[in-house]
């Protein structure tokens, strides 16, 4: 299964997600009855802004930690219908969404090819993609930091805009964009850089550690980082599924 998060300290540190996925929702036109699903929707915090934007439509948030799912629910009540899921599997949805939004996810998720092709199939013809996640390079700092203290890096999907929009073609999207964009995001002191990186970056890390461990291990990452800061690049990526492309099956 996915890893489970601390979901109400993601949710009070993860501004530069938040930022981020506001950014990427002013890229999908929506007219307000649209049914979006929000794959990887963390605590909703952007799933509330993108709520916003469909008054008369539907949202469905998404995600692989139950922890998350109920920080969010806690957040939007019955206003959204959630899901705990994995996107490393078969998508549980019959019918197929006009839109499918997300961020600061995809990385987390090894099979791209079968990935896409999963969105693919609950989106309708035409629907939209807009997403974004880590791309080639995100955290070099953070990886060369791993190196220094002897701790391989975990097998993250970092990916090039080129793979990506052959990824997206070859699971029935057109129109496709892809590129990296730099999101350096800094810390006001190294107890604030500690919290983010044992809460965002280094948890599946930490999951191999005994407790006794782990904050040792935390400090000694951020001591071999450069800066207070995390050098992060993000993959943006906006398609669309093809006009005619056959429904999913029983949709």
């Amino acid at each position: 299964m996915p890893r489970d998060w601390d979901a109400p300290t993601y949710d009070r540190i993860a501004d530069p997600q938040a930022r981020w996925g506001r950014k990427i929702l002013d890229r999908l036109p929506l007219a307000g009855d649209e049914s979006v699903l929000d794959a990887g929707c963390g605590s909703g915090r952007v799933t509330e802004a993108l709520l916003a934007r469909v008054p008369r439509g539907r949202v469905v948030g998404l995600d692989g930690s139950p922890r998350m799912i109920a920080e969010a629910r806690r957040r939007l009540a019955t206003r959204v219908a959630f899901v705990v899921a994995d996107l490393r599997a078969p998508l549980p949805f019959a019918a197929a969404f006009d839109a499918v939004f997300s961020t600061a996810t995809f990385h987390w998720i090894p099979d791209h090819d079968a990935l896409f092709r999963e969105l693919a199939a609950v989106l309708r013809p035409g629907g939209r993609l807009v997403a974004q996640c880590g791309g080639a390079g995100n955290a070099a700092s953070v990886r060369a930091a791993l190196d220094a203290v002897g701790e391989p890096w975990d097998p993250w999907s970092f990916a090039t805009p080129e793979a990506t929009r052959q990824r997206l073609e070859s699971a029935g999207f057109v129109e496709v964009e892809a590129w990296l964009a730099p999101e350096p995001t800094t810390f006001a002191s190294r107890q604030a850089l500690e919290t983010f990186l044992a809460t965002v970056v280094l948890g599946a890390h930490l999951e191999r550690r005994p407790a006794a461990e782990r904050a040792g291990f935390v400090r000694a990452v951020a001591a071999a980082l450069p800066a207070l800061a995390v050098d992060y690049v993000r993959l943006n990526f906006v398609a669309r599924r093809a006009p005619g492309a056959p429904p999913r099956p029983g949709t």
